[in-house]
This record gives C-alpha cells, structure tokens and sequence, in this order.
C-alpha cells in the first residue's frame, strides 16, 4: 500500500478529519520551515544555539511528506500520478538540467 493510502486508511479507522486545505497549507509552510532551520543549522551558516533542543532531520523530512500527504488526499489529489508527471518533465524539459 502507498503512503497515500495508507495515511488515509488511519485517519478512517481512527475517525479523523483532514484540515481544511489552507490549514493544511499553513502547516506544510511551518513544517518546511522546521526543515530549512535544521538543515541551515547541519549545512548553512547559521549554527544552532545552545538552548535548542537537538534535532532530527529524518523527522522533519517525514513531517514535510507527512503533511504533504494528507493535504493531497483532503483535495483528492493522486501523487503518484502527479510524480509520473514530474519524472516525465524531468526526462523531456529538464534533461539537461541535471548533468555535470
């Protein structure tokens, strides 16, 4: 089963609401800048100071997904089609993009 489902398939079971989309929005925004914090701490110039609790990247990354995933299952929106659509563009417009 794909994530997408299968988060759907525990908000179901456990009698879940979605958010509503903009909600949902303003989350993923949060989330993202959760993931730019720590990833500006590991790899940019800004070091994490003393008093922030330590952070995990994987968990943040999941968050972001996480979020992603229930904002396009409350609009109904396939992402796994909508990823086939990015790969097709990647393999056509992009396919210079990427290359050393």
């Amino acid at each position: 089963m794909n994530r997408q489902k299968e988060i759907d398939k525990v908000f179901k079971k456990n009698g879940f609401t979605y958010f509503h989309p903009l909600s949902q929005f303003a989350r993923l925004v949060e989330e993202t800048g959760e993931l730019a914090r720590i990833l500006n701490h590991l790899y940019g110039d800004k070091p994490k100071k003393d008093s922030e609790k330590k952070q995990n990247l994987q968990e943040e990354m999941g968050d972001v997904l996480f979020t992603l995933l229930c904002l396009a299952n409350s609009t109904g929106i396939d992402l796994d089609k909508g990823f086939e659509k990015s790969i097709k563009k990647l393999l056509s417009r992009d396919k210079t993009r990427y290359k050393n």
